[in-house]
C-alpha cells in the first residue's frame, strides 16, 4: 500500500550545492528514494561556512542536512568509464535523473538530455540552472546571488534609492524558491508519464524564477513602465497599506487593501472618532488626495503604543495586518507550531535537530524529516542492490571509483 505521494519513485541526482539537492530532498520528503551522487572529495556544499549553519556550526551540518535530508549518497568518480557505467546502471532502474551541471559538462559525460532519453524513453529529465538551456549564457556559472538576485531584478527593485549598494540576500532564497518550481515540474512530468508511457525533459533557470517572483513589476515593464526601486514603505496611495513605527522602535504592517471596508471599524478601534470625521479622509480617494497628512496622523498614532499594546489592540479588528517579527519570534509564532511547519528529525528514536519543513502538506499533516546521508554512506548498500558482487566493489575502490 503507498502512503506517501512519492513513493515507489527513484530519483538519481547527480547535482551539488543547493538550488537542485533542495528539489530532491522536497521529493525524498515525501517518499522518494533520492541517490544523492557525490564526487570522490564530497560535494562542496559539505564544506562551506555560512552563517554559522554549515561547517562553521561545530555540530551538524544544518545547510547541508536541509538540502540533503532523507536521500542516500554514493560517493562516484563518473568521470571514469566504470563509475559511469556505475551511473548507467543506476539510471536504467530510475524514474528521475536530477541534474545542475551545466550543459557541455554534461555532454562531456554523455549525460546530456538527448543523449539519456532516447537510451531510456521513460525516464523524466529535471534540470536545474542559472539561465536557461538557451542563449549565449546557456552555459555560464549561475549561483542564486548571482543568476537570481543580480541579474533576475530582486537586488535592485527591494533596494531603497539611497543605497550606496543593493540590499544583501539572504542565504539561498532564489535557490529555495526554485528548487520548489522544479520540484513541481517533476511531479507534473511523473503524472503525464502515467497517462503516455514516456519521459519528459524538465526545466527550471534561476534567472526564470526570479522573472517569476517579479511578476507584477515584469508586467509594469512590460506595459512601458519603468519599475524603481522603493523605500521600504512605498508611496502614500493607500495610508492603511503599509509599515508603521511603534513607540518603542518595532514595526506593524497594515494591508487595508479594500480600505473603506475597514476605515471605520479602524478608527473606532484605536479611539480616534475625530479622524473618522474629518472629511480629508472620508474615502480611498480622498486618503488618497491627502495621503501624506493621513500618513502622519497613524505615524502619530502608532508611535503612541508600543508593539506588544498594538498586537494586542488589533487583534480586536478581523482584517489583514501583521507584526514584523524576526526570525527568532517566527520560531515561536503559534501558528507556526500549530501547523507544523519547522519539524524534528529523529536519530535513534530521539529529537536530534529541528528543520523547516517544506511548505506543502498532504491531508493535512507535514512531513517526517529525515537526517541527511554521510559522504558516501551508502555507496556499498546501493552497488549491491545494483548487483555488483563484493569482488566487483573491491575494485572499484582500489581504482578510487567509488569511496
Amino acid at each position: 500500500m503507498i502512503e506517501q505521494a512519492f513513493e515507489g519513485v527513484r530519483v538519481v541526482e547527480l547535482a551539488q550545492w543547493v538550488f537542485v539537492p533542495v528539489a530532491g530532498a522536497l521529493l525524498a520528503d515525501w517518499g522518494a528514494d533520492v541517490i544523492h551522487v557525490e564526487r570522490i572529495e564530497g560535494d562542496p556544499y559539505r564544506g562551506l561556512a555560512t552563517q554559522g549553519i554549515g561547517t562553521d556550526r561545530g555540530g551538524v551540518n544544518m545547510s547541508l542536512a536541509l538540502a540533503n535530508r532523507g536521500k542516500r549518497s554514493i560517493a562516484l568518480d563518473v568521470g571514469n568509464e566504470d563509475g559511469l557505467a556505475v551511473m548507467h546502471r543506476m539510471v536504467e532502474d530510475a524514474d528521475v535523473f536530477l541534474t545542475n551541471l551545466r550543459p557541455k559538462a554534461l555532454e562531456r559525460l554523455g549525460l546530456d538530455a538527448e543523449t539519456l532519453t532516447g537510451r531510456y524513453p521513460s525516464l523524466i529529465y529535471a534540470r536545474g540552472h542559472g539561465y536557461g538551456t538557451k542563449g549565449p549564457d546557456a552555459d555560464h556559472a549561475g549561483y542564486d546571488a548571482s543568476a537570481f538576485w543580480a541579474r533576475g531584478g530582486p537586488a535592485y527593485v527591494l533596494s531603497s534609492p539611497d543605497r550606496d549598494y543593493p540590499v544583501g540576500q539572504r542565504g539561498a532564497m532564489g535557490d529555495r524558491s526554485g528548487a520548489m518550481a522544479l520540484a513541481f515540474g517533476i511531479a507534473a512530468a511523473l503524472l503525464k508519464r502515467t497517462r503516455t508511457g514516456t519521459g519528459s525533459v524538465v526545466d527550471v533557470s534561476l534567472l526564470a524564477t526570479a522573472m517569476w517572483m517579479l511578476s507584477s513589476d515584469v508586467l509594469s515593464a512590460l506595459n512601458g513602465d519603468s519599475p524603481q526601486a522603493m523605500s521600504g514603505r512605498g508611496p502614500a496611495v493607500n495610508p492603511l497599506v503599509g509599515v508603521y513605527r511603534t513607540k518603542d522602535g518595532r514595526h506593524i504592517s497594515l494591508v487595508f487593501l479594500e480600505a473603506d471596508r475597514y476605515w471605520a471599524e479602524f478608527c473606532r478601534l484605536i479611539g480616534r472618532d475625530d479622524l473618522l470625521a474629518d472629511p480629508r479622509f472620508s474615502n480611498l480617494a480622498s486618503r488618497r488626495e491627502h495621503g501624506e497628512a493621513c500618513r502622519a496622523a497613524l505615524d502619530a498614532e502608532f508611535s503612541s503604543r508600543t508593539f506588544a499594546q498594538w498586537k494586542e489592540l488589533l487583534a480586536g479588528i478581523d482584517a489583514p495586518w501583521a507584526p514584523v517579527q524576526s526570525v527568532a519570534e517566527l520560531l515561536d509564532d503559534p501558528q507556526v507550531i500549530a501547523n507544523g511547519y519547522i519539524g524534528d528529525v529523529v536519530i535513534n528514536g530521539e529529537p536530534a535537530y529541528r528543520l523547516p519543513a517544506v511548505p506543502l502538506q498532504f491531508d493535512g499533516k507535514p512531513p517526517v524529516l529525515h537526517r541527511a546521508p554521510e559522504h558516501g554512506e551508502d555507496t556499498e548498500s546501493i552497488l549491491v542492490d545494483l548487483g555488483y558482487d563484493w569482488n566487483e566493489i573491491t575494485r572499484l575502490k582500489e581504482d578510487r571509483v567509488i569511496l
